[in-house]
């Protein structure tokens, strides 16, 4: 099912791909668009980086109300998650369809949000639920997994409404936009280019992402970008990857509360 999977993206990508030598400006602004969103993820996504960067430019007050707002409020934590997150949101989102709606003018459907054979491919969700909960409960065990995961960690006693409930919706929303941004704006963006090579060329970036996660994740992250991006190309929907990604990741965290006896 795996290799049938691959056999037919690559054969529908190959045909959409461009056989002229000119310049590809528009695959040369997505890669220019992907490589500033995810500078201004790594670094204004850091509180710390904000706060300081504030201060150079003379906004003290607002940097001192942030700084209170993620280091020394009771719901810092909480607050500090939902920042890196509304950050991550934004940078996968509106650079890409600033893009497509304004300068490229073209469809959202056509970078994989159409929900149209969206789920056509359903039976590769439950085998890569299969594979990857006996993983998950496996790793769950390590002290990396438990010191990573749940992103926003109960203290014993604390109840899971509102803060982990809220944590998770907006968790989910980032998946979304992850999805998008990846298996969506970059593959479908540059499949004319590269074809089926466009799910490689994707995954090197998705890769980067988990670089200070625990080691296993980061190279699941591989087979998983292949997998999610051969996905999209066949079924031109991010859609099942997203149910996919977010499963996993609510298992990862059930998984890491249960192992530290929070549930």
């Amino acid at each position: 099912m795996i290799t049938n999977l691959f056999s037919t993206a690559f054969d529908s990508s190959d045909k959409e791909i461009k056989k002229d030598s000119k310049p590809d400006y528009k695959v040369m602004l997505i890669c220019i668009t992907v490589a500033f969103s995810l500078s201004m993820i790594r670094y204004f996504g850091n509180p710390t980086f904000l706060v300081v960067f504030l201060q150079n430019i003379g906004c003290n007050n607002l940097a001192n109300s942030f700084e209170n707002l993620t280091s020394t409020n009771p719901n810092a934590e909480l607050y500090s998650l939902v920042y890196w997150a509304s950050n991550v949101i934004f940078f996968y989102i509106v650079p890409p369809f600033i893009l497509i709606k304004f300068i490229f003018k073209e469809k959202f459907s056509e970078y994989g949000l159409s929900f149209k054979g969206a789920f056509k491919d359903n039976k590769i969700y439950i085998i890569m639920l299969l594979v990857m909960i006996p993983l998950v409960l496996f790793f769950s065990r390590t002290e990396s997994f438990q010191a990573r995961y749940p992103f926003y960690s109960p203290q014993k006693g604390e109840s899971f409404y509102p803060n982990l409930f809220i944590w998770e919706i907006v968790y989910f929303i980032q998946f979304f936009a992850l999805e998008f941004f990846f298996r969506g704006f970059m593959l479908h963006g540059t499949k004319q280019r590269f074809g089926f090579y466009s799910v490689f060329v994707m995954t090197i970036p998705y890769c980067m992402i988990h670089f200070g996660k625990p080691f296993p994740e980061t190279i699941a992250a591989i087979i998983a970008g292949v997998v999610l991006g051969t996905l999209s190309l066949k079924s031109r929907s991010i859609w099942l990857g997203v149910a996919i990604h977010y499963t996993v990741a609510i298992t990862m965290d059930l998984c890491s509360l249960w192992q530290k006896g929070l549930l």
